[in-house]
């Protein structure tokens, strides 16, 4: 015979072993990716608050510095083999935030905000774009995860333009006094053209994996990624100005030549529009 305390007990019990059945298993190393996936994301946070405080140069380094943790974030997944399908949903959240928000706040606040109502919706076009661009990632992640190159200019590359844009040019606006709106007539085309790269099918590249069969393999693109990191930390702010421009050109050539030799698949099928 069993007291009521021991049946209640036993059901207790039960639906605890019931819970444990039916809970998807946790891979406890996403932990390390996440957490620089968080401070990607607490990088973009500080970097609005600083844009609000009209402190723009902190606000554009805290861009470029939650573009580094998104680097750390795929890499120790790669490492820890750890990614996952939470790592790729958070992963996008923080990037909206560090690369959609903050540089669409700081180009309005900087310049754009002279133009009015046409400023806040060329201000919106690196969120918007970047949205779409983010959300096809996420489909494009799943249905092909070993793809080697990015499908569209990755959302982190167009943020950084722009705050190296402001960071090598803040203290230089003479130079667009020629133009009717000063520096704004070159903004505006130069955000048009990432946020259309960002939904567009051009092939960008992907930072090459640290290990010796890619090193082997893929040489030429691994020296080039080294030779862009020493650029960086040779120039700061020119040289992301100098390794983003060549990225991005690098990408628009590659994508007109595969168009204009129909290398985009079997009998000039391309080979992107089913993972877009």
């Amino acid at each position: 015979m069993k007291y009521p305390i021991q049946k209640k007990y036993h059901s207790f019990k039960q639906r605890q072993k019931r819970r444990k059945e039916i809970k998807p298993p946790v891979n406890k190393r996403i932990a390390v990716p996440s957490f620089f996936t968080l401070m990607n994301l607490f990088s973009g946070f500080l970097a609005i608050i600083s844009i609000s405080n009209e402190d723009y140069v902190l606000g554009a380094w805290l861009i470029a510095l939650a573009g580094l943790f998104d680097v750390f974030d795929g890499l120790m997944a790669r490492l820890a083999n750890a990614t996952s399908d939470f790592g790729i949903e958070l992963d996008s959240i923080s990037d909206m935030v560090s690369f959609g928000v903050a540089p669409g706040f700081l180009i309005y606040s900087w310049s754009l905000h002279e133009l009015g109502f046409v400023g806040i919706i060329v201000s919106a076009l690196p969120p918007l774009c970047g949205a779409v661009r983010l959300a096809r990632f996420n489909v494009n992640a799943r249905l092909q995860p070993s793809q080697g190159f990015f499908i569209g200019l990755p959302i982190p590359a167009q943020a950084i333009i722009l705050g190296a844009f402001f960071l090598t040019f803040k203290d230089s606006l003479e130079l667009f006094s020629f133009l009717e709106n000063g520096v704004n007539s070159a903004l505006i085309p130069i955000i048009v053209v990432i946020s259309f790269l960002m939904v567009s099918t051009l092939p960008f590249d992907k930072i090459p994996r640290f290990d010796r069969y890619t090193i082997r393999e893929q040489r030429g693109t691994f020296i080039l990624f080294i030779t862009y990191l020493i650029l960086i930390l040779a120039f700061k702010e020119y040289g992301l100005m100098i390794v983003f421009t060549i990225f991005v050109l690098k990408g628009i050539t590659i994508g007109a030549i595969q168009f204009f030799t129909d290398d985009y698949g079997p009998e000039g099928t391309d080979e992107f529009q089913d993972y877009s």
